[in-house]
């Protein structure tokens, strides 16, 4: 486990959450532990094979300048977990301290692990960093994807001031980190970035050995051909690593990416896991 966590500056709560998943008969069962502010709902299981939908959730509904949230996340050999959130998570102006978000999720041989919280909307002004990490066992494999709104075009509150920084890391495999400031104009409204688009997205499938070709062509052509089937957004599919196949995603709202991305998200669960979409009850409420 990775266990320096970004310091948010001293002014704002701590919250942490362990998760702890294994395999307890047919089922996939949890075990957890929180202080502070996160929390989880109680398990779920809409679907056979045991898959646990755990809901994780934040009681006082956005973050400010100086929290700092960590999410520790274990998954059991063979055991099988989906973790969601509730709504999007809102980090809202600082007045000078960072609000830190870590998540670290190991995942034990033949286990699974779909990681997918709803958006994350950066207000105008925030000061804030996400880091993720995710270590992979032999056999053990993982679908995960992050989607970040830049402002509130929507309410004329666009991403004027404030950065993010986003951190993704599968070790020896996948490390990328990058920072969105809204002075870039380059960046954020440059031909060659953001192009005046206010949503980015990527959406990973990671195993912890290489993947077969055959096998890593059927989720390629299965992101590809959704890709191309959502007006208004731009997006592709590469296999960069043998053991990584990425989606990136760009668009003017947050709505049309995340069905792109839900849409990928389900083909990839036939593809890879012979498994049909269940979608968490928790995304039509």
């Amino acid at each position: 486990m990775n266990n320096i966590v970004p310091d948010g500056g001293g002014r704002g709560s701590r919250s942490t959450l362990d998760l702890h998943f294994r395999r307890s008969g047919s089922r996939t069962v949890l075990q957890h532990r929180h202080a502070g502010d996160l929390r989880t709902l109680a398990s779920h299981y809409p679907e056979a094979g045991g898959v646990c939908h755990q809901v994780i959730v934040h009681p006082p509904g956005g973050y400010v300048g100086g929290d700092v949230l960590t999410l520790r996340v274990d998954v059991a050999e063979a055991a099988h977990a989906l973790i969601t959130t509730p709504g999007a998570s809102r980090i809202y102006r600082s007045l000078g301290d960072v609000t830190a978000q870590t998540m670290d999720a190991r995942i034990a041989p033949g286990g699974r692990l779909e990681w997918l919280p709803l958006e994350t909307i950066a207000y105008c002004g925030c000061l804030a960093e996400n880091r993720a990490r995710f270590q992979l066992d032999p056999g053990a494999e993982l679908i995960a994807w992050d989607m970040l709104a830049l402002g509130l075009p929507a309410a004329r509150r666009p991403f004027r001031a404030g950065r993010y920084t986003q951190h993704l890391e599968v070790p020896g495999i996948w490390l990328e980190r990058g920072g969105i400031d809204a002075s870039d104009g380059a960046l954020l409204r440059g031909a060659g970035g953001f192009a005046d688009r206010t949503t980015c997205a990527t959406l990973l499938f990671v195993c912890g050995s290489p993947l077969a070709p055959q096998r890593r062509d059927a989720l390629l052509d299965a992101a590809r051909i959704r890709c191309g089937s959502h007006p208004g957004v731009a997006a592709a599919a590469t296999s960069p690593h043998a053991q990584v196949v990425v989606v990136r995603a760009l668009g003017e709202r947050i709505e049309p990416v995340c069905a792109m991305l839900r849409s990928v998200w389900a083909a990839w669960r036939e593809a890879a896991w012979s498994l049909p979409p269940c979608p968490p009850r928790v995304w039509e409420t």
